[in-house]
């Protein structure tokens, strides 16, 4: 397995979650918005934007034999959270597994789905 492939994993699985109809986005852990908000401040006022994958986070498994994806995310109303995370769940899995077999690593992969808000939908009125 090459590094561009383990390092990409973050990426392959935020994409996969954000797809998922009823995802409204990815939340990020405490430690990456507080070291966020601690970094320095940029000149031209732009706000310090997290990386889409700031809300996923990909672990080896102690032992080494495989990969344990942790997916934060908050959902819009109106749907049940249970069917989306389930989606999710299953997304992500189908899309890591997919990335690790094309960099020839056919390893397991247990995906964590943690529902971390419901987002309200604002309708154009």
């Amino acid at each position: 397995m090459t590094a561009t492939g383990t390092t990409a994993l973050p990426g392959v699985a935020a994409e996969a979650a954000r797809a998922v109809p009823g995802v409204a986005g990815l939340q990020p852990r405490l430690a990456q918005r507080l070291a966020a908000a601690a970094a320095p401040t940029r000149a031209d006022t732009t706000p310090h934007r997290m990386p889409p994958e700031a809300g996923v986070r990909t672990d080896r498994a102690p032992d080494g034999s495989g990969w344990h994806i942790e997916v934060r995310c908050v959902l819009t109303e109106g749907r049940r959270a249970l069917d989306i995370a389930r989606n999710v769940h299953d997304r992500v899995t189908a899309a890591v597994i997919a990335h690790l077999a094309t960099h020839g690593a056919a390893e397991p992969v247990t995906v964590a789905v943690t529902v971390t808000g419901i987002a309200a939908r604002h309708d154009a009125a």
